[in-house]
């Protein structure tokens, strides 16, 4: 057995990180129905303003939301690697 699959192929690599990416994606947009929906009172051809209002300061929190949470991880995951590394010396 050679040492193949320690260094994958750089195409197969690629393919899956857009696929993961894809993924993601889907599942936000996912999470984002199910938080949003609310907004909508009953389904038309049109959306009339207020509903267009509620969607968008609905999405607009759902993504600051998201971008507060994830900026506290890397916070917490670089005081806990400075926490390790001083603990190491």
């Amino acid at each position: 057995m050679d040492n193949q699959g320690a260094t994958a192929d750089p195409q197969l690599q690629q393919f899956i990180e857009i696929e993961s990416q894809k993924q993601r994606f889907q599942q936000l947009v996912h999470q984002m129905t199910e938080v949003c929906w609310k907004c909508m009172d009953k389904p038309g051809p049109k959306l009339d303003s207020r509903t267009e209002i509620c969607f968008v300061n609905c999405v607009e929190r759902f993504i600051d939301t998201s971008q507060f949470i994830l900026n506290r991880l890397e916070q917490t995951q670089r005081s806990r690697g400075t926490f390790s590394e001083s603990m190491s010396e």
